[in-house]
């Protein structure tokens, strides 16, 4: 593939990637229209059960999967490896569509909060979570997470190599902010479902399940200067009177 094709594929799938986030918010926030996280195509509850907890897995399969570095060795070989990135985002964003598609509301409030400042406040952290997701990935190298860093230096014929440590902000005090913002953003709903609580507590167990897998592939590349990031910063929120004043030299994970 040429450098002009690559670069066109990484757009692609960055803008699907975009496409599909905004869909997520509106989806988790219950704003997408005629159907969302609690609102679609009504089923039974074994049947929803099944397809939501079907759909969740296939997500997590696919990031698990795709992100070990047999499956990215075996992906460079069919193609060019400035595109694996890239392609990881675009089959990322791919499944994500589907369980936003296919997704089965469960109702039944497993609570519902009404005042309207506690409404209020529940709404900004919604909000807060997802700025913090945004914010976090821009702290770091955001083009370079989603694969658009590697296709513009394989178009301008530059060789690639990993963006440089940093530390900035909220890294300093938490290894995986861009996880707590996931976190906060569903959790934080004024109404808990049945199918909310489904979706929060199956990413969320993900989401730990995935960091402990990254970070086992951290300490076994850099061996003790990350077991002394990890030693003096909290997983995903801070240690109170730790602070990680000169960072190690070794990137950050995402």
């Amino acid at each position: 593939m040429s450098g002009a094709g690559v670069l066109a594929y990484a757009v692609v799938a960055y803008a699907a990637f975009l496409a599909t986030v905004l869909w997520a918010i509106g989806f988790v926030g219950n704003f997408a229209g005629l159907t969302s996280i609690d609102i679609g195509p009504a089923e039974p509850l074994g049947a929803a059960l099944a397809i939501d907890t079907g759909l969740l897995m296939l997500f997590g399969l696919q990031h698990s999967v795709m992100a070990r570095k047999g499956f990215k060795a075996w992906l460079v070989g069919l193609a060019p490896r400035p595109a694996e990135r890239s392609t990881y985002v675009l089959a990322s964003s791919l499944v994500l569509a589907a369980v936003l598609w296919q997704w089965r509301p469960i109702g039944g409030a497993i609570w519902q909060v009404e005042a309207p400042e506690a409404v209020a406040l529940i709404t900004g952290l919604f909000w807060a979570g997802w700025g913090l997701v945004l914010v976090s990935t821009f702290l770091i190298d955001h083009f370079d997470l989603f694969g658009l860093r590697q296709a513009w230096l394989h178009y301008r014929g530059r060789q690639y190599t990993p963006s440089p440590f940093q530390m900035p902000g909220i890294y300093r005090f938490v290894r995986h902010p861009t996880m707590t913002g996931f976190m906060i953003a569903f959790w934080a709903t004024p109404t808990m479902t049945a199918g909310h609580l489904l979706f929060a507590t199956v990413t969320t167990l993900y989401i730990e399940v995935a960091v402990r897998f990254e970070e086992r592939d951290l300490v076994a590349s850099h061996g003790a200067s990350y077991e002394e990031y990890r030693a003096r910063t909290g997983r995903f929120l801070p240690r109170i009177g730790r602070v990680l004043p000169h960072p190690p030299a070794v990137p950050l994970p995402h």
